[in-house]
């Protein structure tokens, strides 16, 4: 990932936060000469390891758990928040005529070794887990034990673990740091009036060298 120095984001509580934010990866891995990607919610935790451990589940009739036995290298990348950026949003412009348009947005690439767990119980507790994160938000969460217990079995008969020992965190965060604070603050207050406010709370909070 081409990554200049001022976009840069090396800090483990900052590419953590993204990935908890943002847990959709997509795994990119080589298979017979070419590239597959799968798209995937994870569950990462940071404190596993020198660089933490994300874990999912695939459907069995998914290819993937099969064609990258234990220890393939592959790579999920998370894309946070993101938008276009016009140069009109700019103070500045009025001054130079000299700015274009581009592109704001945060994301991280995990690489690291996969690892398969066919195995009843890791799959049932990841889908426990993932499904008291993304559930807490509810009135009235669903769990597991709503369903018949029969039903949840059969379902996860057709489910197969998955585990990523990350090796390296890659982070970049492009968020106007290269641009004057009025130029970014002014385009943060416009993507926040466009209902970005993710991403315009970003560029109010970086700087040059953020």
């Amino acid at each position: 990932m081409y990554t200049p120095a001022h976009f840069a984001e090396t800090r483990p509580e900052a590419l953590a936060r993204i990935i908890h934010e943002h847990p959709l990866g997509m795994l990119v891995h080589a298979h017979d000469g070419r590239f597959d990607a799968d798209h995937i919610p994870f569950e990462f935790d940071p404190d596993e390891g020198p660089h933490g451990r994300l874990r999912a589940h695939v459907a069995r009739a998914n290819a993937l758990w099969q064609r990258c036995p234990t220890g393939t290298p592959v790579m999920a990348v998370f894309r946070g928040a993101q938008a276009y950026v016009s140069p009109s949003w700019y103070p500045s412009k009025q001054q130079t005529h000299r700015l274009v348009p581009t592109w704001n947005y945060e994301v991280v690439h995990a690489h690291g070794l996969l690892s398969v767990h066919d195995d009843e119980r890791f799959v049932r507790r990841i889908v426990a887990r993932l499904t008291r994160r993304h559930e807490a938000g509810e009135a009235r969460p669903w769990k597991m034990g709503d369903s018949a217990p029969e039903f949840i079995d059969e379902l996860l008969r057709h489910i197969v673990g998955i585990e990523i020992a990350v090796t390296s965190l890659e982070g970049k965060r492009k968020l106007s740091q290269n641009r004057e604070p009025q130029d970014r603050l002014a385009a943060a207050d416009t993507l926040a009036a466009r209902e970005h406010p993710e991403l315009a709370q970003a560029m109010r909070e970086a700087g040059p060298g953020a």
